[in-house]
């Protein structure tokens, strides 16, 4: 049997876990994809998991601090710095490619600068896809540093000249569905685009929020399929 996993905390849901639990039933793979919610990393658990799982996924809040303990990062992972799927002590990040297959159908010609909120792992995968598809990002913090923005500073004038806002930040994630980010929703209008990387609940309070100004809403659930389908590929040798 091969075995495969989610390292992160708390892993209150998994998306990972059933796609790949059923994946596995219905493709007749003997297989087993398990939950490992550590809440700290330590280096006797995390070398345990690494030589045990044939393959692993990474999540909050560990997508950078799971670097250390690998041997390399694939050109992709070095390049964001950040790694959401493991295999053979490599690490690799196939968010990128879920985001971009996701959003890329919704763009428009005016989507030419984006604000995204939060600096964690997702966000680096985020504005790095971003790059790739010629749209300009800009990083919100609620501690910013240089070349970022805090929430306080989303005046009118930025929210109008950045159409799409991606949220990678956890709030607003179930069971705390009731909490989003601190943005100006009253300058949102029917040209922006929401994108929020959050798939459980289906419709955020970020995205319920946008939707009522007229702004175009998506969720992550897609962008999660992308990446799941992306990882099994890695995992089986069916990378260049």
């Amino acid at each position: 049997m091969r075995h495969f996993g989610i390292i992160g905390y708390p892993l209150v849901q998994s998306f990972s876990a059933k796609y790949f639990n059923e994946k596995f039933t219905t493709s007749g793979i003997d297989a087993e994809y398990s939950l490992y919610p550590l809440k700290e990393l330590t280096a006797e658990r995390v070398n345990e998991l690494l030589n045990y799982l044939d393959g692993m996924n990474v999540t909050i809040p560990y997508k950078q601090a799971i670097i250390p303990y690998l041997d390399r990062l694939d050109e992709t992972a070095e390049a964001i710095g950040a790694v959401n799927v493991v295999h053979k002590h490599v690490g690799y990040n196939t968010d990128c490619l879920g985001f971009i297959e996701s959003i890329r159908p919704l763009l428009r010609a005016d989507d030419r600068k984006a604000l995204v909120l939060g600096t964690g792992g997702a966000s680096k995968a985020v504005c790095y896809g971003l790059r790739k598809l010629g749209v300009i990002p800009t990083l919100v913090s609620r501690t910013p540093q240089a070349c970022m923005l805090g929430y306080k500073d989303l005046t009118e004038d930025i929210m109008k000249d950045h159409t799409l806002i991606v949220n990678c930040t956890p709030l607003g994630m179930f069971p705390e569905v009731d909490a989003c980010p601190d943005i100006p929703y009253a300058f949102i209008t029917a040209q922006h685009l929401l994108f929020d990387c959050i798939y459980n609940p289906e419709e955020t309070l970020f995205l319920h929020k946008g939707k009522a100004q007229g702004a175009t809403i998506q969720n992550g659930m897609e962008m999660l399929y992308g990446q799941a389908k992306a990882a099994w590929k890695i995992w089986n040798g069916l990378v260049d």
